[in-house]
């Protein structure tokens, strides 16, 4: 984070990001790697095809503590967390009372509490979120003193096997457990935000260095900046907050009705709820598309959304090259009535007209592990 005299805040690995040539850029308060001498076209191909290796140390870290935490913690987003196994994880939102999304999280049940990670950017509004809408039900710890790593791509599993044991193997998509990785009491989860099967690593800061290190000695582990984590990221149909999904738009607008169970579609129980109820039964007014730009061009965020020849009907939120599937990739949001996969589009960019399509989300297949 920014500290009071306006210095950029620093992860436990910024020596290292330096040591390896990275290009460091200001982000969510932070100064991170944007990419390194090989380039983000480089990066984001050998994520693809090995293990890339990423600092997200600069996300939050909170544990939730209580009599009750998943009771407490269903009163701020809409997902199904009472529901929540020990040592599983799911995908949520804390909610406003428009439905609107004021930031998208990961939780996972460990034992007798609940472990967050919550955006950079959003992270000290989330924790006072946290600490004033659940004063007296649960205490909020934050984890400053941790670092967390993603070790993402198809070759992730067989490194970590080296490092951890073979138990790291059969952990499937979403699960947690604490795990010693070269010797370092970590925890680890089999998630990432690439779209690859992987891990993220939440390890003590002052050990996280060589831990990196020891990663990277292997030949399949490449470091990966934030550039290609985007990419990634956009190519696997993710959204990314402060982008896709913000205080304006609820999580059905965003296509994230998966994210909420049954149980609290029905029940409510949290902020925004009648909004969100409604649009489950009657459609939102606008949904998050996947957008297929013709040609070589590609389109970036706020580029407008027409219909071919008339009136704007959206805008894109996401946008860039995708180096997996070699064309122009895009996302965002059109007013319902044109969300149909191949439905004809025409955006602005750069000033001229340029012919585009509704797409399937994702451009490029999700390769989680399933077990």
């Amino acid at each position: 984070m920014v500290s009071e005299s306006g210095a950029l805040g620093r992860t436990p690995l910024y020596d290292l990001h330096v040591e390896l040539g990275a290009k460091m850029v200001p982000f969510a308060g932070y100064d991170m790697p944007v990419q390194y001498p090989a380039g983000i076209l480089s990066e984001h191909k050998h994520t693809r095809a090995a293990a890339g290796l990423f600092d997200v140390s600069h996300m939050g870290q909170v544990s939730l503590r209580g009599d009750d935490p998943a009771a407490a913690l269903e009163s701020l987003v809409p997902g199904d967390i009472a529901g929540l196994e020990d040592g599983r994880m799911r995908y949520t939102q804390f909610t406003n009372d428009a439905g609107g999304i004021l930031d998208d999280l990961m939780v996972t049940r460990r034992g007798d509490h609940l472990f967050l990670v919550v955006n950079a950017g959003c992270k000290e509004d989330d924790i006072a979120h946290l600490r004033a809408a659940l004063a007296g039900r649960c205490e909020v710890e934050t984890h400053d003193d941790r670092a967390l790593i993603a070790l993402q791509g198809p070759e992730a599993a067989a490194v970590l096997t080296r490092l951890a044991g073979a138990g790291v193997v059969t952990m499937p998509f979403m699960a947690a457990a604490d795990v010693a990785v070269d010797g370092v009491d970590c925890f680890v989860t089999r998630s990432g935000y690439t779209g690859e099967d992987g891990y993220e690593i939440s390890c003590p800061g002052e050990a996280s260095d060589g831990l990196a290190r020891r990663l990277l000695a292997e030949a399949e582990v490449e470091p990966i900046g934030l550039g290609a984590r985007d990419s990634l990221r956009l190519e696997a149909g993710l959204c990314l907050y402060g982008h896709d999904i913000d205080t304006t738009t609820t999580p059905i607008e965003a296509a994230l009705l998966w994210s909420i169970g049954k149980r609290r579609r029905e029940e409510g129980g949290f902020p925004g709820d009648a909004v969100i109820q409604a649009q489950i039964r009657d459609g939102a007014p606008r949904r998050r598309v996947g957008i297929q730009p013709e040609g070589r061009a590609p389109a970036r965020e706020h580029a407008a959304v027409h219909i071919p020849g008339g009136a704007a009907i959206g805008e894109v939120t996401s946008g860039g090259f995708g180096p997996s599937v070699g064309r122009p990739v895009a996302m965002g949001y059109v007013e319902t009535a044109h969300a149909k996969a191949g439905t004809a589009l025409e955006l602005t960019v750069r000033g001229k007209a340029l012919p585009a399509e509704v797409a399937k989300l994702p451009f490029q297949p999700q390769r989680y592990y399933r077990g």
